[in-house]
């Protein structure tokens, strides 16, 4: 495994303190930082990210390229290592920011990924059983990204304490580095959550954690629980957490949703990631999700 260097190491404290990033997004930007860091040995061994050359960035894409990764998952590494070299420019320890307004273009073109249709997202939660907690627990994590339109890092890092019991909600923290959302629960979603929490028992701490050391879910092991549904219901094998948010938007806007409403939702930050950002009210957004509970997957 690739070390990091203790500067990285205190980028990542500092996104996880300061910023209150997300742990999964965290965990996220590590993985990232860890795989340009090692890539970069081939290139310039023993120079730290902060001291290469746009130049070497370029050869660094050219790289990656030829060992398969996609254009969007280059996008993702270049804008966590962009991030990393603004808060050492910024801290005094580089000259300047290398990475600054350089993007690829590639991945702005990159395919939306599909969206289920109703038979299939109701496929999918009927194959989720909810015998033991457990099972509970990931039935509640596919109604979530499904019926909230979640990131994985989003619902990784929520704790039972952002669950407002009162008002059907659930408290987003720093996704994205953006400031804390709001997002209200449809009630048929909230049904299953209350039942997860009664299960659960405690009123602090990760809402979804591991059976046996009572840890945190990670990115990974949220993908695992959606594999494994998507298996029961013997549905295609590229249905991926992203699928189910990106389900969550594509029927709210069938059923003719203001886009507006639905970046909001999801808590985009540009007019790029839905064509249309606009202010809403919350009322508004509450009207919106109870559409969700209307819709025959529901």
């Amino acid at each position: 495994m690739t070390h990091l260097d203790p500067l990285i190491e205190g980028y990542l404290e500092y996104k996880k303190d300061v910023n209150k990033v997300a742990f999964g997004t965290v965990k996220d930007i590590r993985g990232s930082l860890r795989r340009v860091t090692r890539q970069m040995q081939q290139l310039q061994p023993d120079v730290p990210l902060w001291k290469l050359s746009f130049e070497d960035y370029l050869r660094y894409v050219e790289l990656e390229r030829e060992a398969g990764a996609s254009p969007s998952c280059i996008n993702k590494y270049l804008v966590h290592a962009r991030g990393l070299l603004e808060y050492v420019w910024r801290s005094g320890r580089a000259d300047r920011n290398v990475l600054t307004g350089f993007h690829l273009k590639d991945a702005e073109k990159r395919t939306p990924p599909r969206s289920l249709s109703l038979e299939e997202a109701r496929a999918l939660i009927e194959a989720c059983p909810h015998g033991t907690t457990e099972d509970r627990r990931d039935r509640t994590i596919v109604l979530l990204l499904y019926g909230c339109g979640l990131r994985t890092g989003e619902l990784c890092g929520l704790s039972v304490q952002h669950v407002s019991t009162e008002r059907h909600e659930l408290t987003v923290l720093k996704a994205k580095g953006d400031k804390p959302r709001v997002v209200p629960v449809p009630d048929a979603v909230y049904t299953e959550l209350l039942a997860y929490l009664h299960e659960r028992g405690g009123k602090r701490g990760p809402l979804f954690r591991t059976r046996v050391k009572r840890c945190r879910l990670s990115i990974k092991d949220v993908g695992h629980v959606v594999r494994t549904a998507v298996q029961r219901a013997g549905l295609s094998n590229d249905i991926t957490p992203k699928t189910l948010r990106h389900s969550f938007a594509t029927h709210l806007m069938d059923r003719g949703v203001d886009l507006g409403v639905i970046a909001s939702l999801m808590g985009h930050r540009s007019p790029q990631e839905t064509g249309v950002y606009l202010h809403v009210l919350p009322s508004r957004m509450e009207h919106a999700v109870t559409t969700l509970d209307q819709g025959d997957a529901s």
